[in-house]
């Protein structure tokens, strides 16, 4: 009989793996290195849905702050701003990857363009107001340096260049 048990007894049953054990994603990190996280979710499919869910985030999170910087004038564009800050940066944690920062900060982008632009009966969604010039800028500003943030690299085992 080729049981789980007799196996496990004489040592050719299920072994370890993982960080340090030289199996496993871990194999290669050294001893004590956590393996390189890979792109979540890791199909590609997946991801991408992720990544229109994060775009249609951040044209909510354009809309929502559009409102709410000329409403509540200097804590209303603290929170608007606060807002796209943190869905950029968390998209870009949430995926390990910059597209994850881009895609919402593109859905921001687009959709505040589009607000600014004259409606046919001469009104504008944006006031005109240092308010509006700092959301615009600052949103952008954001959305370009949270997904240009340098990842930390991939660890290297220390045997291999040693």
């Amino acid at each position: 009989m080729s049981g789980g048990r007799d196996e496990e007894e004489h040592g050719k049953g299920p072994q370890p793996s993982g960080p340090g054990t030289g199996t496993g994603p871990g194999a290669g990190a050294g001893q004590g290195q956590l393996p390189w996280p890979e792109p979540v979710p890791a199909s590609r499919t997946a991801r991408m849905g992720v990544y229109l869910a994060l775009f249609a985030l951040g044209v909510l999170t354009a809309s929502a702050g559009a409102l709410v910087q000329s409403a509540w004038f200097p804590a209303g564009l603290v929170l608007a701003l606060a807002g796209a800050v943190g869905l950029f940066w968390g998209g870009a944690k949430l995926c390990r990857t910059r597209l994850g920062a881009a895609a919402p900060g593109a859905g921001w982008a687009v959709t505040v363009f589009l607000l600014t632009a004259p409606r046919p009966e001469g009104d504008f969604a944006f006031g005109a107001g240092i308010g509006s010039y700092v959301f615009l800028l600052g949103g952008v500003l954001a959305a370009v340096m949270c997904a240009t943030i340098a990842l930390p690299a991939p660890p290297v085992p220390g045997v291999k260049y040693r």
